[in-house]
């Protein structure tokens, strides 16, 4: 198994349960909303972090990760490849344990950044295509 094989396993069965969803709104159509589905299904509490602070699949939603009043294990991100590393700073000022950039959102600076904080990253892989392949 290869690195990020195993560091992919971690995130997804080891590192927790609660996933704030950066970039996750009501709108179904976004590729956020199904994702987040798929992680609820995976037994994952996903809660939504947006602007519009809506609530979305049965939890609450907050502006910020630092509006969120509780632990955060993963921090999954929907958002441009420009505005990602902010989001990676904001997941190791709140205290996260991973950071999961999705397909197409890299910041290889951000990357650094994070992993020499001590917080597990993947970039530009999605969950929901990974989790069927964990077996």
């Amino acid at each position: 198994m290869d690195n990020e094989t195993e560091t992919i396993r971690r995130i997804l069965q080891d590192t927790g349960g609660t996933w704030a969803v950066v970039g996750l709104s009501a709108n179904r159509s976004r590729a956020a909303y199904g994702v987040a589905e798929v992680l609820q299904r995976f037994g994952k509490r996903v809660v939504p972090v947006h602007p519009k602070a809506e609530p979305v699949h049965g939890e609450q939603g907050y502006a910020s990760l630092a509006d969120v009043p509780f632990p955060v294990d993963v921090v999954d991100v929907f958002v441009n490849s420009e505005l990602a590393g902010g989001v990676a700073d904001e997941a190791v000022a709140v205290g996260a344990k991973a950071v999961w950039f999705q397909l197409g959102v890299v910041d290889e600076e951000a990357y650094e950044r994070t992993r020499a904080a001590g917080l597990e990253m993947i970039m530009d892989r999605c969950p929901a295509i990974e989790i069927p392949r964990l077996g």
